[in-house]
Formats: structure tokens, C-alpha cells, sequence
């Protein structure tokens, strides 16, 4: 009996442990990235032919202490090499290193390749060449804790290339994970039972064709023609031979007898075609229906009522992608949780968060490891909707007077909003003591109305619980006032722990609506963000800002969406500059203008903190709109706080005001003065913050204060960042 170790990806070793027991090994244990277990040549060889996880299987020949360069070259001239590699075959070092003082792997493989063949050289014999490819023998280093274990690594290559593939994407899927998947969901006893496998993105093919290959008991090795072992001096080539014939039967017979119950789709045609050409090569296209079309549009195929939808979606890896998935995850969960009752489904998510995004409860999670990159792999079971409906438990009485409220707000608002052409509005805020929450209504450009709840602080002596249940009581009955299902309703609430009462973690969904206000349309994100995207409170003072932008050029610090930019845009302004540190907001921003047709030159958007924009501005402006944050701690700018800050920010501002230039400041700290001492020698100060109130917003007179600022005169000001003017 000889020791081997098997070789995986982390997160397969007890499912590759099962896998070897079944193989006829013994003394099977799980380690990390790999499993030990003992057996013959026969063993090993039908590891490396049958096994769907493994990546390598190694026969360790030499185990000794190697702290120094010199005692692992003198640890490897010590294992007699003729007895794995002629003196004209070719071999290849593979090393890795951890926890040892011998730190570099291509060193230490170079290392022990200078041993073997010095030991050919040394016995007068020709020496062995390297070939990086395919070997004749290929050597593996490990090296640990300064303990050497040296293996003839009897797979050459790694095992998760089976040979049938012909082309790939970019990021193809390896095919043992592809195995783990289908394992970890069940796929052979699903097949068994009569269903079908479906990928509704499923890129090159691999997981389709390792289902199939899986079901028809096709050996994932049958179609290698190399192995590390076919020029090991040891290699019995009739027990190979006998082997392989024995799995070429099994193919024989397993392949005719399986069904064409093998689906996949792709929205990239030529995605399509590699698959097809794949599964060609593998030699099952004939079980196959390949299409093109995304993924939100699948639907199971005609004979099948179950099975198991399987799919490794984008993760995001590369920049600028991650913003766009929680759309594409919330669109497979929905489609998956209409069309697909009665199936199983497995997800390969990038990580929880993304798999949050399905808005599906999985049954099981497994963590897998995609190359160096963590996955998640989510296992959901589709289970019919019950269409029951089901007879509601009647309003407690606390709730019964939060609808009558909302009912009465509704009545006295509906007449002035249609008037007025409004269609976002804040229709609760705190009205009741015991409902802590602000309620706003946003009906997008399909009239469909969509509900906005956020929890305000609740009192410290309201116990959790019930601060919850009144929470679900304002969703029911908002639901009901507003004829809106809960799935177009967000509810943000407020999590209590160290450090006080906070938000908890947002809802990743990519999912924007569009809503109009004043004649233009905005795009709403209810789900991602404590904020909407929208600040309802300043309908007004977006409404001053189309007011006074005719003709002048305008500046927006702290841009945030550029809602402000848009209207100074429908208003006449010459050109409009956005400026905001965050690049998200920013392409939000531009979607924003786009959307209402302004683009180009003449709007420019700025990622910058607006203090440093200012420090070395050059252009003068006649309209300004500052809305900055209370605070702002951004690693990527210097610390802000609204009152200890403002005065310098909005004398720098003056800086670059035009002779007759107009300042709008608005900011939401309840607490704020304005130090009118320090700013009444350049300006002149109005305070518009009563007229800039809407009036669904009075019942909360002091959500945000306003001033508009004016040059007394057209000379030239001084940058404060460059000279400490600010009154102490």
C-alpha cells in the first residue's frame, strides 16, 4: 500500500474525500486543500481517471528537514532518481513554500531541478531536459515548516482539464467546481427522478457538460491523452490500459442511454457557439438545446415541471462592473421565483451580498473557493406559492389610528398635489408618538406608486420588539392606504448596538425608477442607499435654483445625483460644473442628465472634494449651490463639519462668485447657526429658509434651513484656504 494526496480547490475537501472512499482508497482523510489516503498504483490511477474534483494526485516519495538551500539540494540528490525518470526523458518542478525560511518557489524549484540532474551527470549519463508542458515526469515541492515532501505528481496537468475543451471565455468556470455544484445540488439523484438540467447563463458550456458527462458515467479523464504518469518508469501500462478499457465501456453504455434533458443560454451569441463547440468535443451535443437570450427571459423548457436551473453569474471582479449586478441577481431570483415553482436551484453568488440580491432564501450555503476568489454557492428549493389568500388579523388599535391618519393626510393632500403636478411627496412624519418613521410616496413615470418608510430613532424605553411590530404595522398599513404591494414598498430601519441606533445593512438590488418633478425626471434607487437619490424637503429650493440660473454659470458643491444641475439646466444656465467626491453618485449624476437631455461640454462633472475644487478653481460663477453634509470623515478628503467648517467654505465660495453672483446654502443639521459676524463683511445674507419648506414637509418646519448669499460689492475676494481670515 502507498500514501497519495489528492489535491482541490478549498471547499471541496470532504466532497472529494467521499468521492476517494468510493474509488476503493483507504485511510481517507481531509486536510486542507487536498485529502490523504492510502492504496495501490490501481488506486491512484483510477483517482486520476474517475476523480471530478481532484487537481493533481501526488505519491510522495521523500520526506526530510530542508531549513537551507544546501539540505534541501542534499534531501533531493538523496532519492535515487533512475528509478522514476530516464536519462532522455523530460521532467518539470513544480514548489510551493510556507511558513519555512526557504521564502522563494521558483528558486527552490530550480533548486531541486539542479539536483536531479546533477545526479544524472554525476553518473556519467545524459541528463534530463526540462519541459514545462507536458513532462515526462513532473516533480512537486512542498515545503512547510522547513519539512520537505518531495512527489512524482502522477497527474501532470491539472485534472480539471479534461480534455474535451476547445474553446473558452474569459473566466471560465474550472470543471471541478463545476462537479462540486452539481454535486452539492443534488443533480445525479434530480437526473434520476426525471429532470432536466438548465444554465441560464451558461457561458462555454462547462457545468451543462459536466452533468451530462456526471449522469452518463462518462470518466472526466477518458479524454485526456496526457497524464504525469505515462513516462514515470514505473508506470504499468497494461493496468492503465485495462483501466481505460473498462471506462471506455461504461461510456459506451452510459452514453445512448442518456436523455436530452440538457439546457443552456447565453445572452453573448458568441458565448453560444463555444458552448456548442464544446459539447461537440465532449461528444453529448446531441442531449443539448443551446439559445441566446439573457437570463430575466428563461423559462423552463416544454416536458419538464423540475429539475435544476445551475448557474455561475458575473461577480464583478473588474472595475466598475460590481455596480450593475444586483440588478442582473434580483432578476434571476425573480424569474426563478415565477417560472421555475417546483425546481431546485443553485447560484454561484460572488459573495452574501450578492446572493442577498436574488431576494430568495436559500436552503443551504457552501463556501467554495473559484481560484483565489471566495464564492458562495446558494442552494434554493422552489417551493409553490400558496395562492390562498390568506384573512389578515385585524388592525390593533394603535394601527387603526395610524391609518386613519394617513387616510385623513391623504384627503387633505391629493387635491393641491394633482394641482401642482407632484409626484413625489412625504404623506407621514412622526404625525403619531408611538409610529417613529417618515412615510414618502414616490409614483414613478408608469403611474405605479412605490412607498419609502424610514424609522426614526425610537425612545430608549420602547423595548425592541415592539418598536419592530410597530414597524411591520406601518408597512401593512401604508400598504393598504396606498394600494401598494409590499414588493414596491422599502422599509429602512434602525438597528440598536454599540455605538447608539444606526441603519442597518441596505438592500444591494441595482433597481432605479424613474419619477418626475417639476417637469423633469429623476432616477429613484428606494433599496441601495439610506438616501433615495431625491431629497423631496428641497423640491423648493431645486425650484430656486431654475429661478435664478438664467444666463449665468453654475456651480454644484456636494453634488451628490446633480438634481440641482438639472434644473439650473432647464433654467438657462450656461453651463453647470457638479463636483462630488463619490464616483458612484457621480455616474448617477450623469444618468440624471442624460436623462433629460443635457450632456456634453457644458456640463461637466467633477470627482473631487469640494475644498480642494475650490483651492484652485479658476473660473467665477453666478450661481452657487452648497448643500454639504453635516460631517463627512472620507478618507479621501479632510475632515467636514457644517459648523465649524461653513464660514471658510463660504467665503471661498465667494472667491469665485461672479459681481452679481448668487450663493443658495442649504444644509439638514437641526442644530446649525449660521455666524453671520464672520460672513456679513463680504456678504449679504437672506434667510429663505421658511419660503424653501414644501408644504407636505411643515409638519417638520426645521428639516433643512436656507440662505441666499450675495457679493456687497464686484471686488475681488480673497481665497480663505490661502490666508487664515476666519474670525476666531
Amino acid at each position: 500500500m502507498k500514501q497519495f494526496f489528492a489535491s482541490c480547490p478549498k471547499g471541496l475537501e470532504y466532497l472529494l474525500r467521499d468521492e476517494l472512499m468510493s474509488l476503493d482508497a483507504t485511510d481517507v482523510h481531509e486536510m486542507l486543500a487536498g485529502v490523504r489516503f492510502s492504496g495501490d498504483l490501481e488506486t491512484a490511477y483510477r483517482a486520476c481517471l474517475w476523480s471530478r474534483l481532484a487537481s493533481r494526485v501526488l505519491l510522495p516519495i521523500a520526506e526530510f528537514d530542508a531549513a537551507t538551500d544546501d539540505a534541501l539540494y542534499a534531501g533531493v540528490q538523496s532519492i535515487d532518481w533512475s528509478e522514476h525518470l530516464a536519462p532522455n526523458a523530460t521532467l518539470a518542478v513544480d514548489a510551493n513554500t510556507s511558513q519555512s525560511k526557504l521564502t522563494h518557489s521558483q528558486y527552490l524549484a530550480q533548486r531541486v531541478k539542479d539536483a536531479v540532474v546533477d545526479q544524472f551527470r554525476q553518473r556519467d549519463q545524459k541528463r534530463p531536459d526540462v519541459d514545462t508542458e507536458e513532462p515526462d515526469v513532473r516533480i512537486n515541492l512542498h515545503l512547510r515548516r522547513d519539512r520537505a515532501t518531495v512527489s512524482i505528481d502522477l497527474a501532470g496537468a491539472p485534472l480539471h482539464r479534461r480534455g474535451w475543451r476547445q474553446t473558452q471565455g474569459e473566466a471560465p468556470l474550472k470543471e471541478n467546481l463545476a462537479a462540486a455544484m452539481l454535486l452539492r445540488a443534488g443533480w445525479p439523484a434530480g437526473y434520476a427522478q426525471g429532470g432536466a438540467l438548465l444554465d441560464p447563463m451558461c457561458g462555454s458550456g462547462t457545468l451543462l457538460i459536466e452533468g451530462a458527462l456526471m449522469v452518463a458515467d462518462v470518466a472526466p479523464g477518458l479524454r485526456r491523452d496526457y497524464y504525469g504518469f505515462l513516462g514515470w518508469k514505473q508506470h504499468d501500462i497494461a493496468l492503465w490500459r485495462n483501466l481505460l478499457d473498462e471506462a471506455n465501456s461504461r461510456a459506451e453504455a452510459g452514453l445512448p442511454a442518456l436523455r436530452s434533458c440538457f439546457f443552456g443560454s447565453d445572452s453573448d451569441p458568441r458565448m453560444v457557439q463555444m458552448a456548442k463547440r464544446n459539447a461537440q468535443e465532449a461528444g453529448v451535443a446531441g442531449f443539448f438545446t443551446l439559445d441566446k437570450h439573457d437570463a430575466q427571459h428563461v423559462r423552463p423548457p416544454a416536458g419538464f415541471t423540475h429539475g435544476l436551473v445551475i448557474t455561475n453569474p458575473p461577480y464583478g471582479e473588474r472595475l466598475g462592473e460590481r455596480e450593475t449586478l444586483p440588478k442582473l441577481y434580483r432578476a434571476l431570483g425573480e424569474t426563478l421565483r415565477d417560472h421555475f415553482t417546483g425546481w431546485r436551484a443553485a447560484v454561484l453568488a460572488g459573495d452574501a451580498e450578492l446572493g442577498r440580491a436574488t431576494t430568495l432564501r436559500a436552503e443551504k450555503k457552501y463556501a467554495l473557493y473559484n481560484g483565489a476568489l471566495e464564492t458562495v454557492l446558494l442552494i434554493f428549493e422552489l417551493h409553490p406559492r400558496d395562492e390562498t389568500p390568506r384573512e389578515k388579523p385585524p388592525l390593533s388599535p394603535g394601527a387603526q389610528m395610524l391609518k386613519n391618519r394617513l387616510e385623513k393626510n391623504l384627503k387633505h393632500l391629493r387635491k393641491r398635489l394633482e394641482r401642482e403636478g407632484i409626484h413625489a411627496w412625504r404623506a407621514y412624519d412622526q404625525d403619531l408618538p408611538e409610529y417613529v418613521a417618515a412615510i414618502d410616496v414616490y409614483a414613478d413615470t408608469s403611474d405605479a406608486t412605490h412607498l419609502h418608510i424610514q424609522e426614526y430613532r425610537a425612545p430608549a424605553d420602547v423595548p425592541v420588539d415592539v418598536a419592530r411590530t410597530r414597524m411591520r404595522e406601518i408597512a401593512r398599513v401604508a400598504s393598504e392606504v396606498f394600494d401598494t404591494p409590499r414588493a414596491r414598498i422599502a422599509v429602512k430601519t434602525r438597528e440598536r448596538g454599540k455605538g447608539g441606533s444606526k441603519y442597518g445593512q441596505f438592500d444591494q438590488r441595482g433597481e432605479f425608477i424613474e419619477v418626475e418633478e417639476g417637469g423633469l425626471t429623476f432616477l429613484v434607487n428606494l433599496y441601495d442607499y439610506l438616501d433615495t437619490g431625491l431629497f423631496l424637503d428641497h423640491r423648493l429650493v431645486r425650484a430656486k435654483v431654475r429661478e435664478l440660473a438664467s444666463g449665468r454659470r453654475f456651480l454644484n458643491l456636494f453634488a451628490y445625483t446633480a438634481t440641482a444641475s438639472v434644473y439650473a439646466a432647464a433654467g438657462g444656465a450656461r453651463d453647470t460644473t457638479s463636483v462630488d467626491l463619490s464616483g458612484t453618485y457621480l455616474e448617477w449624476a450623469s444618468r440624471n442628465l442624460a436623462l433629460n437631455g443635457f450632456s456634453g461640454e457644458k456640463h461637466r462633472l467633477v470627482q473631487e472634494d469640494a475644498a480642494s475644487f475650490l483651492k484652485h478653481a479658476r473660473e467665477r460663477y453666478g450661481l452657487i449651490y452648497v448643500d454639504p453634509p453635516t460631517f463627512s470623515n472620507s478618507k479621501r478628503a479632510e475632515d467636514f463639519d457644517v459648523q465649524r467648517d461653513h464660514v471658510k467654505l463660504l467665503l471661498a465660495c465667494a472667491d469665485r462668485l461672479t459681481h452679481d453672483g448668487v450663493i443658495l446654502f442649504s444644509n439638514n443639521f437641526r442644530r446649525f447657526s449660521l455666524d453671520r459676524e464672520a460672513l456679513e463683511s463680504q456678504l449679504t445674507i437672506e434667510n429663505w429658509g421658511a419660503g424653501s419648506i414644501p408644504f407636505d414637509f411643515t409638519r417638520r418646519a426645521n428639516i433643512h434651513d436656507c440662505w441666499l448669499l450675495r457679493p456687497h460689492a464686484a471686488e475681488v475676494q480673497v481665497n480663505p484656504w490661502d490666508h487664515a481670515r476666519i474670525k476666531k
